[in-house]
C-alpha cells in the first residue's frame, strides 16, 4: 500500500500577497466603507477567515494597503537637485489622458469621507510622500512645505484626471510641467537658497 502524498502547504507569503492585492483594487474602488472582507477574499481567492488571520481585521488591512500604495515613489522623486521640476513633470506626465491612474491619489479621494480611514491614510500621507518630500527640501517649516507641495499635486491630480476641467485636461504636459514647477520652487527651495535655473523666480520674488 503507497503511502498517502503530503498534503499541499500553503504559501504563506503567497496568499498574503493576494490579499493585498486584491485588497488595492477593492478600497481602491469601493472605498473604505463599502470594500467588504468577504469581496477582498472572493477576488484573491481565499476565505475571510484568511484575511483576519494574516491582517487582524479590515482595518489592518487597509493600513497595508495605504503603506503599499503610498511607499513607492510615484511623484515625489528621490533626488534634492532640481526637486520642484522633477515633481513637476511626473505629475504632469501622470495626470495626462491615458496615462496609468494613480492609486494614492485615487485612494485618498474614495477613503477620505471615513473617519477612520481618513486617520489611516493622513498617516499614510505624512509617513511617505511627506516624509520623502520633507528630506529632500530640508530647512525650516519643512514638513509644512512639503504638504503644502503635496497638495499643490492633489489639487491639480483632481482637477486634471477626475473632475477634468478643460484647461488642465487640455493642457501641453511640457507646458504644464514649466508652470506647476514655478509654482512649486517656492516651497520646495531650502530657505536662503538661491533659485533653480528656468524655475521663473527670482530672490526679489521672496
Amino acid at each position: 500500500m503507497s503511502a498517502a502524498p503530503p498534503a499541499r502547504r500553503r504559501d504563506a507569503a503567497t496568499t498574503r500577497e493576494a490579499i493585498l492585492t486584491a485588497a488595492v483594487v477593492e478600497f481602491t474602488e469601493h472605498g473604505y466603507a463599502r470594500a467588504g472582507v468577504r469581496q477582498i477574499a472572493e477576488r484573491a481567492g481565499v476565505t475571510a477567515m484568511m484575511i483576519n488571520r494574516y491582517f487582524g481585521s479590515k482595518q489592518g488591512l487597509f493600513a497595508e494597503v495605504v503603506d503599499r500604495s503610498f511607499g513607492p515613489p510615484t511623484v515625489v522623486g528621490t533626488e534634492r537637485s532640481g526637486a520642484a521640476r522633477t515633481m513637476a513633470r511626473a505629475l504632469a506626465e501622470r495626470t495626462a489622458p491615458g496615462a496609468e491612474r494613480l492609486d494614492p491619489f485615487l485612494l485618498t479621494l474614495r477613503c477620505a469621507s471615513d473617519p477612520e480611514a481618513a486617520d489611516i491614510v493622513r498617516r499614510g500621507i505624512e509617513g511617505h510622500a511627506g516624509t520623502r518630500l520633507a528630506g529632500l527640501i530640508g530647512g525650516p517649516e519643512a514638513d509644512v512645505r512639503a504638504q503644502l507641495g503635496l497638495a499643490l499635486a492633489a489639487g491639480t491630480w483632481l482637477l486634471r484626471t477626475v473632475i477634468g476641467t478643460s484647461a488642465l485636461a487640455e493642457a501641453d504636459d511640457a507646458r504644464l510641467a514649466e508652470l506647476l514647477a514655478g509654482m512649486l520652487e517656492p516651497v520646495t527651495r531650502e530657505t536662503g537658497a538661491a533659485p533653480s535655473p528656468g524655475s521663473g523666480s527670482t530672490p526679489a520674488d521672496d
